[in-house]
């Protein structure tokens, strides 16, 4: 999964490419089958270093056991603009993603897909990118508007544009009583269905194995570079 040759370099050309990406997001399809492998990414920076960490943990999906693990290490290869963050992470992740030896059914981004002013977070970006199944899971509902959903595990409401009120995704309660996490489609999977993974992948903690395990990793491997 290489990263392509003319990957944005400028704020302009990155709004470029979204734009012109959004148009190719498949915001349907089926949630996670039996036997299928889901694969959790995640990433570390070390910005006074230019280093950046990216992991990728796959897991069988009904035991939630770790089938195989990969990290990458690279350059920082985009600055910090809000809106923007996949073109920074996106080539270490598809990286760490092209090390894993089996490819997976679904991969759960710790950020946004469709919830994104572009409609084009990084799960998006990334499902358009490698054509994978993708899922965003994030701990903050960015620039959206949502209603608390009721206190019970599985509960959701729906996380909207304000300006436009379209459902961007959902605030889904993962454990009960605990703040809710924020749902959107990535690409090739429906709302219903990425909220139904959500869950399947989170018994037990607020946050899905597949992020948990990631971060774990990644922030190992970042401790392992600079270190």
């Amino acid at each position: 999964m290489p990263v392509p040759a003319d990957w944005p370099t400028t704020e302009a050309e990155a709004l470029a490419e979204q734009q012109r990406l959004r148009e190719l997001v498949e915001p349907y399809g089926p949630g996670l089958a039996e036997g299928e492998l889901v694969a959790g990414v995640d990433v570390a920076y070390d910005d006074e270093r230019d280093v950046v960490v990216a992991a990728a943990v796959l897991l069988d999906q009904a035991s939630l056991e770790v089938v195989e693990e990969a990290t990458a290490v690279g350059r920082i290869s985009f600055p910090y603009v809000p809106g923007l963050l996949a073109f920074r992470e996106l080539p270490a992740v598809m990286d760490a993603l092209a090390s894993l030896h089996q490819t997976p059914d679904l991969v759960v981004c710790d950020g946004y897909g469709l919830a994104h002013p572009r409609r084009l977070g990084l799960a998006s970006h990334l499902g358009v990118l490698t054509g994978l199944r993708t899922v965003g899971v994030a701990k903050t509902p960015f620039t959206f508007t949502y209603e608390q959903p009721g206190p019970e595990r599985g509960a959701w409401a729906p996380l909207s544009d304000a300006e436009t009120g379209e459902e961007v995704g959902r605030a889904v309660r993962t454990r009960p009583g605990v703040k809710p996490v924020f749902v959107s489609v990535g690409h090739r999977i429906g709302l219903d269905e990425s909220v139904a993974v959500t869950l399947a992948l989170a018994p037990t903690y607020r946050l899905p194995e597949t992020t948990r395990r990631a971060d774990s990793l990644c922030r190992r491997a970042l401790a392992a570079a600079i270190g």
